[in-house]
């Protein structure tokens, strides 16, 4: 402690500082240290040009890490490969390198690298540049996006050594003109594709249709270019990464970067009341904990989950610090901000300038910020993959760091808060993609016809294309010549296709705050419960209220407005199942995984007040049904279980039985919790049994109710613990649901429920 100050010397002063503070410790979980890891270092691989090595070494790196030396070897050999190692453990050079050799060796080899956000590919870019000019060699790196002036645009296509992009780009403006670019595709030799985990569900299934196309595109022209691939710790790296390129790959994940102690301390917020499972809120905590960090003078990064939090806690920690420092030294980081604003606060926490930022996920990515020394976050980012992101932000390469997890009411956060041997002891989510998802696969086998007419009997993935190749000619999209299917429509077809969706028909959504802009969609089977009239709808954080739908148009106009409660639609939902493809039958119950189709009509929405989570209003909707054919996981209970339960009785433990199942499926999905969706019926319609079903809330379905059969029993247990474990009486939002939604006895009756399937073992 420096006497004169009073403020902690070092990152470790101030870990035993949090050990000494009561009011802390008393809220702490669980504190689970990592202890350093040296660093495994390589000499530079043979072969390595003498240009290359000069500008590694001028930059201080006399040698390789192992996996950045591994990554050179598997490229040299013309392998494609997947580097997967922790945040800031320098991915970036397991690409850069084999990329500059491959140039430095054949001026006219070329490269694509894909980053899934424009920031992204800015950062990437500049220090791609700062390597090339220590190297002084002629070689162009460019960034072709939404924000390259048209002037720009023909000097890259015909001169750029590395093209630097993102997958919509590619998908709607590189692709379909692919004509103008026969330079980049007669001699491209390498597609780099960067933070790989979070291609997954829609996103990911669109991204490798995307990928299909250009490799179609590259064999037209010739070339046939190796991937280059890079990812954060996931449970499926190797068979994610050959889903989405269709290729075999080699896995490098042998980390030689070194680190310093980890502290990861699980911080649960003070009950308030009881009865109702309330606790106080984690914003305040987390202020208190990030307040207390940045006074003492440790450099602090804070997570928050949403824009408004991100702008609240920004508030409430520039109000905290001591004036002597200056508002200047806390600042935010979110979408929104312009490029100029993101770039200057990224240099000034490099540079040490910038104390504290406080973060929405935009700074979860490989952005280059240096490494903090403490992170706090500010709910559960909603996977363990991303907490590890987020908690890799802190730590310099040889120093301490600690992260702090201040749980919120949700019960995810509570699940993971209560249990952390679930944290440390598994691997990370599975990354899920359904590539041959029939809506997204003919969205894309369009877009494919428009770029060049498919051959008969060529395939396209895996997949044989006769049966969709046939509907679109009789749909007189294509037509069909000498063996040949040819685009003749007049429209632009990747114009119309979002790679964020499965549906086409998407709702956009008008804000008519300041004038007329639009600023997002939500497909059709969200939009009546996601922007009836009256709803709350969140864009990045920002509230706005639904004024009219105009459904026939697809239009939702919005304005901004400043309320203490979200909207919840109730559907009332028929579910018919079409055809069983899996099944299993234990634990007294029989579960099963096939396809569904969901009739679901919105009768009425909720007003909910945030935090409480308490009712407070309620309106009609007056929508039309929709229909979702999709995929889906069920399981029915016995006669036996089901004669212990009045029907009532029944419909309450369901109904708490799927609040708890809603919130706990994502554990093993990277995926956002609308996403799936779960379903209770008392006598289900094709077998008259109480009967839960979970469905997926895309057309065709991507994956994600088959990985949670197959998780079954976990699941199950994952919800008994949490319903056993949770403080509050009667049921609360941090369980079953709250008391007004599931009764007095809708707790208990939920365990009764499962302890029966144990009894019926």
């Amino acid at each position: 402690m420096n006497r004169l100050t009073g403020k902690v010397s070092t990152i470790d002063e101030m870990i035993e500082l949090v050990k000494s503070t009561p009011e802390l410790m008393s809220q702490v979980t669980y504190w689970h240290t990592i202890p350093p890891r040296d660093a495994s270092y390589e000499a530079f691989p043979d072969g390595v040009h003498p240009l290359l090595q000069s500008a590694l070494l001028e930059k201080g790196i006399d040698r390789l890490y192992t996996h950045q030396a591994e990554s050179f070897r598997e490229v040299a050999d013309g392998r494609h490969i997947v580097t997967v190692t922790p945040t800031a453990s320098g991915k970036t050079l397991c690409y850069n390198l084999p990329v500059l050799q491959g140039i430095l060796q054949n001026d006219s080899a070329r490269a694509l690298y894909l980053f899934p956000t424009k920031a992204l590919a800015q950062d990437q870019v500049s220090e791609l540049q700062e390597t090339v000019n220590r190297m002084g060699a002629d070689i162009k790196t460019h960034t072709y996006d939404g924000d390259t002036p048209p002037t720009v645009r023909q000097a890259i296509r015909n001169a750029g050594h590395i093209v630097v992009t993102n997958p919509d780009m590619l998908h709607s403006a590189i692709l379909p003109h692919h004509t103008k670019w026969v330079k980049l595709f007669e001699n491209i030799r390498y597609i780099v594709i960067d933070e790989l985990h979070s291609y997954r569900g829609v996103f990911g299934s669109h991204v490798a249709n995307v990928i299909r196309r250009l490799k179609r595109i590259c064999r037209f022209y010739g070339s046939s270019p190796q991937f280059i691939c890079a990812s954060a710790t996931i449970d499926n790296p190797k068979e994610h990464a050959e889903r989405l390129i269709g290729e075999p790959v080699t896995l490098v994940d042998r980390n030689g970067a070194p680190a310093g102690e980890k502290h990861f301390v699980f911080y649960n917020p003070p009950v308030v009341n009881q009865q109702l499972g309330i606790r106080k809120s984690s914003v305040l905590e987390t202020r208190k904990i990030a307040g207390m960090l940045l006074k003492q003078g440790v450099q602090t990064i804070v997570f928050a989950r949403s824009r408004v939090r991100v702008e609240i806690l920004l508030t409430y920690l520039q109000e905290l610090v001591p004036h002597e420092l200056g508002t200047k030294t806390i600042r935010g980081y979110r979408g929104g901000y312009l490029p100029q604003l993101r770039r200057e606060i990224e240099r000034g926490l490099r540079s040490g300038e910038i104390r504290g930022v406080v973060s929405t996920n935009a700074l979860e990515l490989g952005i280059d910020i240096g490494q903090l020394q403490a992170c706090v976050l500010n709910g559960y980012p909603g996977t363990v993959a991303s907490t590890w992101q987020q908690s890799g932000r802190a730590g310099r390469r040889q120093e301490s760091s600690i992260t702090f997890l201040v749980a919120s009411s949700n019960p995810l956060d509570q699940y993971m808060i209560q249990n952390p041997r679930f944290f440390f002891d598994r691997p990370p989510e599975q990354a899920l993609i359904h590539p041959d998802n029939l809506i997204i696969l003919v969205d894309h086998v369009k877009c494919a016809a428009y770029e060049l007419p498919f051959e008969e009997g060529e395939t396209f993935g895996g997949e044989e294309l006769k049966d969709v190749l046939e509907f679109l000619t009789e749909e007189r999209i294509l037509h069909y010549v000498k063996n040949r299917y040819y685009w003749m429509e007049q429209s632009f077809p990747a114009h119309d296709i979002s790679l964020r969706s499965a549906a086409q028909e998407n709702f956009v959504i008008i804000d008519m705050t300041n004038g007329s802009r639009v600023i997002g969609e939500v497909d059709r089977f969200s939009a009546p419960t996601m922007i009836h009239e009256e709803a709350i709808y969140i864009h990045e954080g920002v509230q706005f209220q639904v004024e009219k739908l105009d459904y026939e148009e697809k239009k939702a106009f919005v304005r901004e407005v400043n309320v203490d409660y979200f909207t919840d639609a109730s559907l009332a939902v028929q579910l018919k199942v079409l055809h069983v493809h899996r099944e299993a039958e234990d634990m007294g119950l029989l579960r099963q995984y096939g396809e569904v189709t969901v009739n679901a009509k919105p009768t009425i929405f909720k007003k909910i007040k945030l935090r409480t989570h308490e009712n407070i209003g309620s309106g009609p909707i007056h929508l039309p049904e929709e229909e979702l054919h999709t995929s889906s996981y069920w399981f029915t209970f016995s006669d036996e279980v089901a004669a212990t339960m009045t029907t009532n009785d029944m419909q309450f433990a369901l109904l708490g039985l799927s609040n708890v199942l809603v919130h706990i499926a994502p554990l093993y999905l990277m995926c956002d919790p609308q996403d799936i969706r779960v379903v209770p019926q008392v006598k289900a319609v094709h077998n008259k049994k109480p009967t839960l079903f979970f469905y997926d809330r895309y057309p065709g379905g991507v994956g994600l109710s088959e990985r949670l059969y197959d998780v079954h029993g976990e699941l199950i247990a994952q919800a008994k613990s949490l319903i056993a474990t949770c403080g509050c009486m009667s049921g609360c939002p941090a369980c079953v649901g709250p008391i007004e939604e599931v009764g007095l006895t809708g707790k208990q009756l939920s365990l009764r429920l499962l302890e029966q399937l144990e009894a019926d073992r």
